[in-house]
C-alpha cells in the first residue's frame, strides 16, 4: 500500500509540472525527451487487464464500490539530485533503440495455465531418401507382388515403417556386405539339401535407380524370410508324407528374422541358425558333399550343384544382365573354354558352350546350367545315397530344435533305441518295432512321465475288433486259452484286457509317453524276436530287449537320487501294478532315420522298411506352394461298437465305461508308488522264491 501512495503522489507531481510549463509559455517549453529525463516515471508492468474479481465492492465498503488494482512492481523509489542542475539526456541513437517486445495476449481468467504453443514438426531428410520414399511406395501398396504370405506382409510392414523405411540390403552404392552374405547363403542352399532355385536373388546394380533399388530389396527379403521358415520347419508339412507323424512346431516369427539382420550379425550365420542344430543333421551335411562328388580322385574337381545360370533380360532397357558365380572357371575348364582371368560372369560363350554339350546328352538344350546339367558335367554320382540322405536332412527339420538335455531317441529303421545325457549317448538297446502297412510304428515326440511295472494290458480297440472279435466267433475259448479277459458294456461294447504276469503281452513293464497314437515302449515275453536283423513285428508299439536295466536308467534320470536298480525293479515283478513316477519328464523321440554317421564317422544306409523315403523325396518335387500347407488325416479309429458276441461266451456288463480308453490304456489316474518297506518286503520274498 505505501508503494501505491507513493505511485500516486509522484502521478500527481508529473501532471502539476506539465500543467505549469504549459502556462509559462513557449520560452519556457522544453523538448519532450528533457520533460521525461527529469520526471522519473516506473516501468510499465505487464498485467494482465483487470478482472470482475477486481471490481467487486470491498469487504469494509460504505456505500461506496472500491476498485481493486494489481500491485506495481517492486521498485526502488526515484532519487532527485537538487544539487546539481537538470541536464537532458542525449538522444538516443536510432541503432541503440530497443524495439519492446510484444505485449503477450490476454487470456481469460478461469484459473487455468495459457496453453503452450506446439511444438515445431521436425522433418529429417535422410541422404537417402528417394530410396526410403520408393521402399514406402512399395511396402504401403504393391507388397503382395513380392510377399505371399499375409502374416509376412504384416511383419513386413511393420519392420520397415519401425525404421522409418530404412532399407537393409540396398544402399546408394548398390548391395550392402549383409546382402551379399545372404546371397551367397541362398546360393548354396543345395549344401542343406536344399533348392536354391526356391529363394531367387535379385541382381542389385550400383546405379539402379531407387525404384529398381527398393524392388530389389523386397525380392531378397522374401527369399530370406522363405528360406528360414523352411530351413527351421521343413520344406513340406509331414502331414503330406504320412498320418501316423506328429511333431509339435514353431515357426520363426518374420519380423524376428528381420530384426537379426538388420542387427547386423553375419547373415550368412543368421539363416544357418535356422537349420537343424543337432551333431547328427550337421554330420549328414557332410556325407552329403561327399556323396555328390565335390572331388573326384580320378579326375578333375567337380562343379558343384548349386543356383540355376543363365542368360538374363532387363525388361527395360532389354539389355543382357550376366550372373557372376564362383563355379564359372572350373566349368570353363570342364567345357574346354580358354579361361579368363577374373571373370567369374556367366556369358554367351558360356552358356553356348553348355547347349552344345546339353544336345550331346540329350538334355533340354537350353543354355541353363541346371544341377541335371552339372551331374552329367561331372559324370556318375551316388545318386542313391544323395537322394537319401536329403530324406533325411528334411526329417530332421521337422524335430523339436531342443531335444533336452537327457532324452531318447528311437531309430525305427536300425531298430535300436539309445538313451542320451549331456550331448553323449550313455546306453543303446535293440527294440521290436511295428510291421509295416497299418501297424507302422508312427513318428512323435513326447515325454516320458512314469514306469509302471506289471502293467495291464487293455488291448486297444483295432485289434480287439479286426483280430480277436473275428477270433472269437470261430472259437468262443480263444481268449480264456489265452489268458484274456473280456467284457461288455450295456451299450453292447467290448473291452479285452490281460492282467499282469509273465505271460502278459507288455511282459513285466510299460514305459509310458501319452500320445495321440497311444503307442508305448514295453518289455515283452517273446524275447527270442531280438535275435533277427530286421525286428518289425509289432501292432505299433515298441518292445524293448532289455527293460529292467532300461528302467534303472530312465528312473535315474527322471527321479534324481530316487532311481532304482535292476535288482529293485525285478524285486517288484507280481501281480499288482506299480507306477514310478518321474519329478523330471524324458523326452522321447521316435525317428525314422535310414542315413545317419556312426560313432566311427562312417555312413550307415538302412532299408527303407516303410516306405518314407520315397514319400519324402516326392512330396519334396511336388507343388512347392502347397508343399508347408498342413493337410487333414484320419486319425486312429479307437472306437467301440457294439457287436453281438457268440454263443458260450460270457460277457459280464460291468466294464467301467466312465473311464476313457486313453486313461485305461496309460494306466491312468497313477497309483502312488509303494512305501520303500513294502518294496522291500516285496523284493525280499520274490528274491527268496
Amino acid at each position: 500500500m505505501q508503494g501505491r501512495r507513493f505511485d500516486r503522489i509522484l502521478t500527481g507531481t508529473a501532471i502539476a509540472l506539465v500543467l505549469g510549463l504549459a502556462q509559462a509559455g513557449p520560452g519556457l517549453a522544453q523538448s519532450q525527451s528533457s520533460i521525461e529525463a527529469l520526471v522519473p516515471l516506473p516501468e510499465p508492468a505487464n498485467l494482465p487487464p483487470p478482472s470482475i474479481a477486481d471490481l467487486e465492492p470491498a469487504a469494509e465498503t460504505t456505500g461506496s464500490t472500491a476498485i481493486n488494482l494489481p500491485d506495481p512492481p517492486d521498485l526502488p523509489p526515484p532519487t532527485f539530485d537538487t544539487a546539481a542542475p537538470a541536464t537532458p539526456a542525449p538522444e538516443a541513437k536510432p541503432a541503440e533503440v530497443a524495439t519492446p517486445a510484444p505485449a503477450p495476449e490476454a487470456q481469460p481468467a478461469t484459473g487455468s495455465a495459457p496453453t503452450p504453443a506446439p511444438a515445431p514438426v521436425v522433418v529429417v531428410v535422410h541422404p537417402d531418401q528417394p530410396l526410403r520414399d520408393a521402399i514406402r511406395e512399395l511396402v504401403s501398396g504393391k507388397l503382395s507382388r513380392f510377399v505371399d504370405r499375409k502374416p509376412e506382409r504384416t511383419a513386413v510392414e511393420a519392420f520397415y515403417s519401425s525404421r522409418d523405411y530404412e532399407p537393409i540390403w540396398v544402399g546408394l552404392n548398390g548391395a550392402t556386405e549383409r546382402a551379399r552374405q545372404a546371397i551367397n547363403h541362398l546360393r548354396h542352399a543345395d549344401a542343406d539339401g536344399m533348392d536354391p532355385a526356391d529363394y531367387p536373388v535379385p541382381s542389385i546394380q550400383a546405379d539402379a535407380a531407387p525404384a529398381a533399388l527398393a524392388e530389389a530389396e523386397m525380392r531378397l527379403t522374401q527369399s530370406v524370410l522363405d528360406y528360414a521358415r523352411q530351413a527351421q520347419m521343413g520344406r513340406v508339412h509331414y502331414s503330406r508324407v504320412t498320418g501316423d507323424i506328429f511333431y509339435e512346431q514353431t515357426a520363426p516369427q518374420p519380423i524376428d528374422v528381420l530384426s537379426k539382420f538388420s542387427a547386423g550379425a553375419n547373415a550368412e550365420a543368421v539363416l544357418d541358425s535356422y537349420q537343424p542344430p543337432q551333431p547328427a543333421y550337421k554330420a549328414l551335411r557332410k556325407k552329403l558333399a561327399q556323396a555328390r562328388g565335390n572331388t573326384n580322385d580320378n579326375g578333375p574337381a567337380q562343379i558343384a550343384r548349386g543356383p540355376v545360370l543363365e542368360l538374363g533380360v532387363d525388361k527395360k532397357s532389354r539389355q543382357t544382365i550376366l550372373m557372376a558365380d564362383e563355379r564359372v572357371p572350373q566349368l570353363r575348364e570342364k567345357l574346354g573354354l580358354p579361361a579368363v582371368r577374373d571373370d567369374n560372369f556367366y556369358d554367351k560363350s558360356l552358356a553356348d558352350a553348355v547347349v552344345q554339350f546339353q544336345k550331346e546328352k540329350g538334355l533340354p538344350a537350353n543354355g541353363r546350367l541346371t544341377n541335371q546339367t552339372v551331374d552329367a558335367l561331372n559324370g556318375k554320382r551316388h545318386e542313391r545315397d544323395d537322394q537319401i540322405i536329403i530324406a533325411n536332412m528334411e526329417r530332421w527339420r521337422w524335430i523339436p530344435r531342443d531335444l533336452g538335455k537327457a532324452h531318447v531317441v528311437l531309430n525305427i529303421p536300425d531298430f535300436t533305441l539309445q538313451v542320451y545325457n549331456n550331448g553323449a549317448s550313455i546306453w543303446k538297446t535293440r527294440v521290436v518295432v511295428g510291421k509295416p502297412g497299418g501297424h507302422a510304428t508312427p513318428l512323435l515326440s513326447e515325454t516320458m512321465k512314469y514306469i509302471t511295472v506289471n502293467p495291464t494290458w487293455n488291448v486297444p480297440p483295432s485289434i480287439v475288433y479286426n483280430e480277436y472279435l473275428p477270433a472269437l466267433q470261430q472259437d468262443p475259448t480263444v481268449l480264456k486259452r489265452m489268458g484274456l479277459n473280456l467284457s461288455q458294456n450295456p451299450d453292447g461294447s467290448v473291452h479285452i484286457s490281460q492282467p499282469p504276469g509273465e505271460a502278459n503281452a507288455l511282459g513285466r513293464i510299460r514305459f509310458n509317453f501319452p500320445n495321440k497314437f497311444l503307442v508305448y515302449q514295453h518289455d515283452t515275453p517273446d524275447k527270442h524276436l531280438f535275435a533277427h536283423p530286421r525286428r518289425a513285428y509289432s501292432h505299433g508299439c515298441m518292445r524293448v530287449q532289455d527293460p529292467a536295466k532300461y528302467a534303472e536308467i530312465m528312473s535315474g534320470l527322471g527321479m534324481p537320487g530316487k532311481g532304482y536298480t535292476q535288482e529293485q525293479i525285478k524285486g517288484m515283478f507280481g501281480r499288482s501294478e506299480i507306477d514310478l513316477r518321474f519329478t523330471n519328464p524324458i523326452p522321447v523321440h521316435i525317428t525314422y532315420q535310414t542315413a545317419f554317421v556312426d560313432e566311427s564317422g562312417h555312413l550307415q544306409i538302412r532299408e527303407d522298411i516303410y516306405g518314407r523315403d520315397a514319400q519324402t523325396l516326392a512330396a519334396l518335387k511336388g507343388d512347392r506352394r502347397q508343399g508347408e500347407i498342413p493337410v487333414a488325416r484320419a486319425g486312429s479309429s479307437q472306437g467301440r461298437p457294439p457287436v453281438r458276441l457268440p454263443a458260450g461266451v460270457a460277457g459280464a456288463s460291468d466294464w467301467n465305461g466312465g473311464q476313457s480308453f486313453f486313461d485305461r490304456l496309460f494306466g491312468n489316474p497313477i497309483r502312488p508308488e509303494p512305501p520303500a518297506n513294502v518294496r522291500q518286503r516285496r523284493a525280499s520274498r520274490t528274491t527268496t522264491r
